[in-house]
């Protein structure tokens, strides 16, 4: 499956998504579930979870999802909210998929969960479609 290979060697030098313990989950053309649990270093000064540690677990999954075609993509532009707060230990999921595209651009929706099924953040980004590949031919 092209978008698992590509999960993979992305992973393989993506040091902040192994930093934050992020396990492929399901993999998929323009799709990307992954998964990670909060760690007590990942917590803002209130006890929660950083907003940039949601907005970059957010990010990696659209990262993968983005370049699950094999086309190297980079994001344009991207903001999140912050429905609920993440507490350390919980499991979060975030879900990337590809809303709208053409061969220059994509956006994509990407929602983190917890494991209770709570909102902790909402995502929307624009990627830019290079005209290389993630792994050569």
């Amino acid at each position: 499956m092209q978008a698992k290979a590509v999960f993979d060697k992305m992973m393989s030098t993506d040091y902040y998504s192994q930093w934050l313990g992020i396990e492929g989950v399901e993999h998929g053309e323009g799709y990307c579930k992954i998964q990670m649990t909060v760690r007590k270093e990942m917590l803002n000064g209130f006890g929660i979870v950083h907003g940039g540690v949601t907005f970059g677990f957010a990010d990696s999954a659209l990262a993968f999802a983005a370049n699950s075609y094999n086309v190297l993509s980079v994001t344009l532009d991207g903001f999140i909210s912050y429905p609920k707060p993440g507490k350390e230990g919980d499991i979060l999921t975030a879900e990337a998929k590809e809303t709208s595209s053409n061969n220059k651009t994509a956006v994509y929706d990407v929602v983190v969960t917890n494991q209770a099924g709570d909102t902790i953040g909402l995502s929307r980004a624009t990627v830019y479609r290079t005209r290389k590949e993630v792994i050569p031919s």
